[in-house]
This record gives structure tokens, C-alpha cells and sequence, in this order.
């Protein structure tokens, strides 16, 4: 049986800094820097034994969304499974050693957050269908879904609306529904609050997007958002989304899909957005390969590299990290895309294309455990009260995610320390 406190909607509305007309506004609030985000601490997940249904943690951790009602986190489990669950947050622990960590507890076991309607956003495809992202809003948990592979673009849908209570989706998730007139492609992954003072400028209190599926010819080629309003799924048909950046194809951002680069080629993943609260930042975080681009089998032997494998049918591309066969670009690294809202704001007035506009600052970070080269990340839930980012590392805990935390801080943070809920 779970207990959950009686939920409430706090909305947090910090001094507001955007002049100008109503359909011209921009805002003097600050940008972040990399300085601004401040490690804290780590925790893990429970290591649960995988059953047939693959209701356990292990090789997961996506869809990351913070519940300020109960302190908690929803994460998805395994990939095979697609399934949901709810942990506390522990004391965090900031240390190298993962024996250190304290381990979250299950809120709520593993269910189907779309009450087993996650294949209808694209029913005919014979390929996987995965839950790209999740949001707590207005006391309910908004679930996008991707359709992986669509090479011939049938998804049509991706939004569902399924309640907090993981046990009762079954019964009471609504969708899915259609968010925009692009491909849902630019819209259905990660998800965040936009705060009190941007909302009406930017046109919707949240912001939804994804990057970087496969099929690049109808994904977006570098970060996407658009802003919605939850409350409209269910009620219109397509609910109205606003561009805020995305890059066509024809338009990517950087180089392009099969180049090096720093900004954006085929190894490129986003699996979380943070918009801070008295801040114009718009900060992406993912992974990126550095490395020369290369697409075919990996292989960790630098005198294979560049040759055909035995089948005759694929090259070798160096990689220690992966020997899959598909896009390769060693060595990765986490990375986050900063974007300046007021951009996003001229391409919502109409003044820039959504592929026009580029991050004003792209760095790199490091996380304790980073054993495995592959530096993938599950995703970004934000705590808008106390200005803390949960980042999910994924496979570093042997084949389970580990929490990592981060506060914003300075000037820029909300003035409420988190130094109460940390231990060194």
C-alpha cells in the first residue's frame, strides 16, 4: 500500500525582469555559467532482482521528474520493461566511494505509467516504443512516448496524462494526444517547468522536446522545445505548441549528423531540460561524441579502425566504449547546451528560425564513477524550491543509474540552502 501527503500546487513566482512590449519582451535576468551549478552529492537506486516483467532499475533510469509534493523522484526502470516507479531522496553523500552513498527507497513499485497504451502513438511500427520523458504538473504525470526507428514517420501522437498514482493509470491515463504541427519527433521527450515570469512571454507554462532519435532526416538535429500547456491534452486536437528552437535536418545545428564536433553529430543524446527560476538559462543536458565520427562496429583495437569487418558488410570504428554497430564518435563526454531564453523569445516573435539561433555557452562536466566511456545520462529532474538539478548516470552502479545533484547557486539561487539535506 502506498502513502501519499494530501498533494498541493505551489506556484513560485521570483522578481520578474522582462521589458518591453507584450509581443516584443526580453529580460535582463542573468545567464548561467558553468560556475553556477555546484556538485552536492549522489544516491542510489534499490537493486532490485529483474523479473520477467523487468520491473527493476538495472541498465535504466530515464525519464527523470522531481515531485515536490513528496520529495521524490519518477524514474523508468529497465529498457525492456518501459515501466515507472517513484523513490525518496536520501541524505545525498558526496563522495568517490559508491559504498558511501545512501539508497533511495520505493515510493511506488514499477507499473506502466500509460496504463499499457504507450504503442498507440505509433500502432502500426514493428519497432520499440520507449517512454521519452515524465512531469509532475498540476498533480498529475504528463508521459511522452517515442516511436524508435520511424523510418517512415507514422508517428502522430506522443502526450499522455496518467495520475500521480502509478497503480491507477490502467484505469484513468488519457491519451495520447498530439502537441504541435511538427513531427512529434521535436516534442516528445524531456519536459520542465518554464518559470512564473517567462510563461506568458513565451507562450505555455512548460516546455517539451527531444533530440537526436534515429532517423535524422525527420528528428530534430540538435536541441528542441516548445512551450504547451498541459491542461489542453485531452481537450484539443492538436494541442497548440509553440516553437521555441529545433533543427530540420536540412538545418542542423553545427556540422551535421555524420561530422566531428562539439555541438552536434550522429553520437549526440539530450535526455534532460533545467529552465531555473530568476534565471534566463535554458540548460540541456546530455552526451556528446568528441571523437572523429564514424558510423559501423565498434572496435577497441586502433589497427582494425577504418577496416571492413569479416562480413565484408560494415567498418570497424574505434571505440572502446562501444562495440555495437551504429553511430561512434569516441571519446564522450557529458555535456550541457545553454541556451539564452531571450533567443528562444525571438524565434517565438517570429524574428529568428528555430534552427537560427545557438547556445551562447556549451560546457562539459565530470560525475564520480565514471566507469563506463559510454557517458550516457537518463535525465534531469528539478527542484524549482531549492534550485536542485538530479542528474541519473546511467550503468555506474554495475548495471544500475546513480543520482547525482547539483544546486544552482550565487545570486542566482533560490534562497533556500540545501545544506540541511546533505552529508559529507
Amino acid at each position: 500500500m502506498v502513502l501519499r501527503r494530501h498533494r498541493i500546487t505551489v506556484s513560485l513566482l521570483l522578481g520578474t525582469a522582462l521589458v518591453g512590449s507584450a509581443s516584443a519582451q526580453t529580460s535582463t535576468e542573468p545567464l548561467l555559467q558553468q560556475a553556477n551549478l555546484v556538485y552536492q552529492g549522489a544516491f542510489r537506486l534499490p537493486q532490485i532482482a529483474c523479473p520477467s516483467t523487468y520491473a527493476c532499475f538495472s541498465y535504466g533510469g530515464t525519464a527523470v521528474t522531481y515531485d515536490a509534493a513528496d520529495n521524490s523522484l519518477y524514474i523508468v526502470g529497465h529498457p525492456y520493461g518501459q515501466l515507472s516507479a517513484e523513490v525518496s531522496i536520501p541524505a545525498l553523500v558526496n563522495s568517490t566511494s559508491l559504498s558511501a552513498l545512501n539508497t533511495a527507497t520505493l515510493m511506488q513499485p514499477f507499473a506502466d505509467a500509460t496504463g499499457g497504451q504507450r504503442r498507440a502513438v505509433n500502432p502500426g511500427t514493428p519497432n520499440p516504443i520507449y517512454i521519452g520523458g515524465q512531469f509532475v504538473y498540476n498533480s498529475k504525470l504528463i508521459v511522452t512516448a517515442y516511436s524508435y526507428y520511424d523510418g517512415s514517420g507514422t508517428q502522430n501522437t506522443s502526450h499522455f496524462v496518467s495520475p500521480v498514482n502509478l497503480s491507477a493509470a490502467t484505469s484513468q491515463v488519457a491519451g495520447p494526444s498530439r502537441v504541435g504541427s511538427q513531427y512529434p519527433g521535436f516534442v516528445d521527450g524531456y519536459m520542465a517547468l518554464v518559470p512564473a515570469e517567462w510563461q506568458a512571454a513565451l507562450g505555455g507554462p512548460v516546455l517539451t522536446g527531444n533530440c537526436c532519435m534515429a532517423i535524422a532526416g525527420i528528428q530534430s538535429n540538435g536541441p528542441a522545445v516548445s512551450a504547451f500547456d498541459p491542461e489542453q491534452l485531452g481537450m484539443v486536437i492538436p494541442v497548440p505548441a509553440t516553437t521555441l528552437v529545433g533543427y530540420p535536418n536540412s538545418h542542423p545545428l553545427g556540422t551535421g549528423w555524420g561530422t566531428q564536433s562539439t555541438l552536434y553529430n550522429g553520437s549526440t543524446e539530450i535526455t534532460g531540460i533545467v529552465f531555473a527560476p530568476g534565471t534566463r538559462s535554458v540548460l540541456f543536458f546530455g552526451r556528446q561524441g568528441t571523437g572523429p565520427f564514424c558510423y559501423g562496429s565498434g572496435t577497441a583495437s586502433a589497427a582494425l579502425t577504418g577496416q571492413m569487418t569479416g562480413s565484408g558488410t560494415d567498418r570497424y570504428c574505434y571505440d572502446p566504449a562501444n562495440s555495437s554497430k551504429g553511430t561512434h564518435a569516441y571519446p564522450y563526454v557529458y555535456q550541457v547546451w545553454a541556451y539564452d531564453a531571450n533567443d528562444l523569445l525571438a524565434v517565438k516573435n517570429g524574428s529568428q528560425a528555430q534552427y537560427q539561433i545557438q547556445p551562447y555557452a556549451v560546457w562539459t562536466f565530470h560525475l564520480p564513477f565514471e566507469g563506463v566511456d559510454n557517458h550516457y545520462l537518463g535525465g534531469a529532474g528539478f527542484d524549482a524550491q531549492r534550485n536542485l538539478i538530479y542528474l541519473s548516470q546511467l550503468q555506474e552502479d554495475s548495471t544500475n543509474p546513480i543520482i547525482h545533484v547539483f544546486h544552482v547557486n550565487g545570486s542566482l539561487a533560490v534562497p533556500n540552502p540545501p545544506s540541511a539535506i546533505i552529508a559529507h
